[in-house]
């Protein structure tokens, strides 16, 4: 008596992870996440974005690999001691695309751009919140420069994260629905 198994990973969540896990590598090896914004840190990084949108796309389980792979890109190009040590670098990273996947679940069913926008938001806030509390944790910065940094860093951030994630999530889901008539 032989049971159905059931796979993990689909073909197209191992692949969606596999290509935005790779544009968040990129994005950290070649400085293009990094969008100039008017604060005292100069820019904002998007490098987490494929994460939050792996997560609304295909799941927590496709976040949390997308986050995986960012957080190891970031601790192996490391150049300061705070993201050299792995449980500031990768294990915040786990949770940006988990918890943007269990927001947007919570709330796509009222008004889905609504949710997507609110997703990135808080994907993005997980980002910061977990690695500049790690920070802490771990004795690189104290509890007040966490937070400094939280405000003039990491809400730019979460702006330029909504914008961008709108765009390609809702672009995306406009050429899924497309190419699902088409098979029809």
């Amino acid at each position: 008596m032989s049971m159905k198994q059931k796979s993990v990973l689909t073909v197209r969540q191992i692949v969606v992870s596999g290509v935005l896990g790779a544009i968040a590598v990129l994005l950290g090896v070649t400085q293009l996440g990094f969008i100039p914004v008017p604060t005292a840190a100069g820019h904002a990084t998007i490098m987490h974005v494929p994460a939050i949108i792996g997560g609304i796309l295909e799941g927590w389980v496709v976040g949390g690999i997308i986050g995986l792979i960012f957080g190891i890109s970031s601790f192996l190009n490391a150049t300061v001691p705070l993201f050299k040590d792995p449980l500031v670098a990768i294990l915040p990273r786990l949770f940006i695309g988990v918890a943007a996947y269990f927001v947007y679940r919570g709330l796509r069913r009222w008004n889905d751009p609504l949710a997507v926008g609110v997703a990135a938001f808080v994907g993005s806030a997980t980002n910061t919140v977990l690695v500049l509390g790690m920070a802490v944790v771990r004795n690189y910065m104290s509890l007040g420069v966490a937070a400094s940094v939280a405000v003039l860093n990491g809400l730019p951030e979460a702006v330029v994260s909504v914008i961008v994630t709108l765009a390609v999530v809702l672009a995306w889901k406009r050429v899924d629905r497309r190419s699902s008539k088409a098979r029809i």
